[in-house]
């Protein structure tokens, strides 16, 4: 049911009014504001109007250690947010991470829910060998055997896609890893074959780089490279690769360089027809190009959604743990909210209808 208009203005001024973060919270951003606090939130988190499916959710805990009850917590929590599906995966991992693990870590738990959840797989094996295979500059015949045969595995254990796979994932907060890998990797166009052959999306993280520059002054090297290689015209070689394959480009809405633009988003919607993207609004790391402000949908935003109403899904991103209560500013309350502002017909598409499309899972109520 749908939030009443006190609980809505309430839901914008809390989530959404640039001022009121402060400047540890938007200094990331590369913007300013001045030395007010970030009050508590006045209302209580408004659901969504309409059930949705959340594209790209992960578990909080580093390592999986009891996934019933890590599924328990999250199911607890998307009745709160009325969403009809949850879509977790792994994170992509490096390959010195001791805490990786992969959909494998977690499937059994979520199998049991199949009406309300699904998963990805990939991010701790797929990715992992993607990063070792440039490292080494080995993407021979015997490598690839072994990445196609993994490929497969994660598929026939119910996967719903690959993910998350990262090309270029800057570190924008300590302690986050620096990794990187070119989207036209032959174990890139490889993975993009196997996901048209068998009808699954590549869930992908790429920060964009439209040009090669030096590395912005808010970011810090190590562990980020001291200057950043262009990787646009990369990304559009994997989307040309095989355009049977639906890649879906993670963090729309997310932009911590400040290249992915509504129009670049309406430029290679127009180029490519297999491209789709999950918004995501982290309400304390808003980035250089958030949809929203001063709680309103952006103009260009609303009308790029308006233009590809097919082309976008919900992914907020959102961690999930057992025993860690779901207080203050939440990444699935910033897209909710979006959400909830769009005409009724674009908010099923957006919300729910795109993700059954692209995504092989069971029908959601």
């Amino acid at each position: 049911m749908a939030g009443s208009p006190k609980i809505v203005c309430a839901m914008a001024l809390a989530l959404v009014a640039p001022w009121l973060y402060t400047d540890r919270d938007l200094r990331g951003a590369g913007q300013t504001t001045g030395a007010a606090q970030q009050p508590p939130l006045t209302a209580a988190p408004t659901p969504a109007v309409s059930p949705y499916v959340d594209t790209h959710v992960h578990f909080d805990a580093k390592v999986v250690s009891d996934p019933s009850r890590e599924v328990e917590a999250a199911l607890q929590e998307a009745g709160h947010e009325n969403a009809a599906t949850l879509i977790f995966m792994p994170g992509p991992f490096l390959p010195d991470d001791a805490n990786r693990f992969d959909h494998d870590a977690f499937m059994i738990a979520v199998k049991k829910h199949p009406d309300k959840l699904a998963f990805q797989g990939g991010g701790g094996s797929l990715n992992i060998m993607i990063q070792q295979s440039v490292h080494s500059g080995d993407a021979g015949p015997q490598l690839q055997q072994r990445f196609k045969q993994r490929a497969e595995q994660i598929l026939r254990d119910g996967a719903a896609g690959f993910g998350e796979m990262a090309s270029e994932h800057l570190s924008f907060s300590p302690g986050q890893a620096y990794e990187t890998a070119p989207p036209d990797h032959p174990l890139f166009l490889l993975l993009s074959d196997i996901a048209a052959a068998h009808g699954v999306p590549i869930d992908l993280h790429l920060d964009v780089v439209p040009r090669a520059m030096p590395l912005p002054s808010d970011l810090k090297s190590p562990p980020n490279p001291s200057n950043l290689v262009e990787n646009l015209m990369s990304f559009e070689r994997l989307l040309r690769h095989n355009t049977r394959a639906k890649i879906v480009w993670a963090h729309a809405g997310s932009d911590g360089l400040g290249y992915r633009t509504p129009d670049l988003c309406r430029r290679l919607f127009q180029a490519h027809s297999n491209l789709y993207m999950e918004i995501k609004i982290d309400p304390l790391e808003l980035g250089k190009n958030p949809p929203l402000a001063d709680g309103k949908i952006k103009p260009e935003w609303l009308k790029l959604f308006r233009d590809f109403p097919d082309r976008f899904v919900i992914g907020t991103d959102q961690h999930y743990a057992w025993g860690r209560p779901m207080t203050g500013s939440q990444r699935w309350q910033m897209a909710v909210f979006l959400l909830n502002q769009l005409p009724s017909d674009l908010r099923r598409k957006i919300g729910k209808d795109n993700a059954l499309r692209i995504f092989p899972m069971a029908e959601t109520k």
